[in-house]
């Protein structure tokens, strides 16, 4: 009997769809040498989704090149990547990191069972994703949406609103568009908010009125771009002058947000290098009051105390008072609008690789973990709402 004709064939990799990024450099049977593309008009490059097939019972060796030249180099130490074969269960792929390899390259090695697997820089969401989010959430009894603007390519800038109280609450998620935890995250939280007999979703509708926006860079996201626009402009730069050519994405949600003014922000992220949970404040504002940043540390020590996946030891430091960068959304937000409205906003950070302090071998950090942590970061404002707390 003669052996399948397609039994020593190369594997074939591809990544022209939604969100997919990777290029071939070239392909020896089950091995793979990759590079990482840049976005768009910009130098940024991170983000990695491509499907492998042919790959049934074969270790697959894929070396993705040229990584010290990436956006965050000490993003790779330590990391694993992401792989599926169902594209609903995301694990962790053995992955070795070698700086001095081929201008820094990340070995993936794997052995698929089926012929298709999937591997990513972390568990994608697509743009079809973010649609049937976004569908079934504006279903939900007394959610109401609406299109805030338009990105560069045309793509709506999408917001779901709740809630029947006089606190504004805004939440946004994937201003870097790779950062896709970040719009698990806000899975999670429409999850909860929507849901009519959580109890903490009713406190919350009580006393807020929400305004979500879960995915900021739409363009970025369905480009594959780790961090930038169509324009290859980092939107969480753009806050202090937003304009219709560089940034309409945050013009449209500013705009928005000065309509309806704003008590609580939390802009919703991940960070390549640091394995943890963590928070950025607005400590370097000009204006800033020792009532707002009480207000801002009691909210991290209540989301402290509710969950072990966030901590306060790792994380970016703070800033010296008049130094913060206004060009970022959080310092933005608690500078607009404190005086008028007390503002407290804050930057929150999920890793890409895992929580060092409560790791997960199979998975890593995950969408499962990123919509759990939505849930305590909504349970933490019901708390921190509480007045005489």
């Amino acid at each position: 009997m003669n052996a399948p004709s397609n039994i020593a064939a190369p594997i074939v990799i591809d990544a022209a769809f939604d969100a997919g990024n990777i290029e071939v450099l070239s392909l020896d049977g089950c091995e793979a040498r990759l590079a990482i593309r840049k976005d768009r008009e910009s130098e940024f490059a991170q983000w990695f989704y491509f499907r492998v097939t042919g790959a049934a019972g074969r270790k697959l060796t894929l070396r993705i090149t040229g990584l010290e030249k990436s956006a965050y180099p000490q993003g790779w130490p330590g990391y694993r990547a992401c792989y599926s074969e169902d594209r609903e269960f995301w694990a962790r792929a053995d992955s070795a990191w070698d700086k001095d390899a081929d201008g820094g390259t990340l070995t993936i090695t794997c052995t698929p069972k089926g012929d298709i697997a999937w591997f990513a820089y972390f568990a994608p969401y697509s743009m079809e994703q973010h649609h049937n989010l976004v569908t079934e959430a504006a279903l939900a009894e007394g959610v109401s949406h609406r299109v805030l603007g338009h990105s560069l390519e045309g793509q709506p800038i999408d917001c779901l609103e709740l809630g029947e109280g006089d606190r504004q609450v805004w939440i946004y998620a994937r201003q870097h568009p790779g950062e896709t935890m970040a719009e698990w995250w806000m899975e999670g939280a429409l999850a909860l908010l929507t849901d009519a007999s959580d109890p903490v979703a009713r406190v919350l509708r009580a006393a807020c009125r929400f305004h979500l926006v879960p995915n900021c860079n739409p363009d970025g996201s369905r480009r594959g771009h780790l961090r930038t626009n169509y324009a290859g402009v980092n939107l969480n730069r753009e806050w202090a002058e937003p304009s219709l050519e560089r940034s309409p994405e945050v013009l449209a949600i500013r705009n928005a947000m000065d309509a309806t003014g704003v008590h609580f922000a939390m802009d919703v992220h991940g960070d390549e290098a640091i394995p943890a949970v963590f928070m950025a404040g607005f400590e370097g504002i000009p204006s800033w009051t020792p009532e707002q940043g009480a207000a801002y540390d009691r909210y991290q020590e209540i989301l402290e105390r509710r969950t072990p996946d966030f901590q306060r030891k790792l994380g970016y430091g703070t800033t010296p008072k008049g130094k913060a960068n206004l060009t970022m959304s959080t310092n933005q937000l608690a500078e607009r609008f404190g005086a008028s409205h007390g503002c407290v906003s804050m930057t929150l950070e999920m890793p890409f690789k895992d929580n060092a302090g409560l790791p997960d071998a199979e998975q890593g950090w995950s969408p499962e973990r990123s919509r759990l942590l939505a849930r305590d970061c909504l349970a933490a404002l019901a708390e921190w709402l509480r007045p005489g707390d």
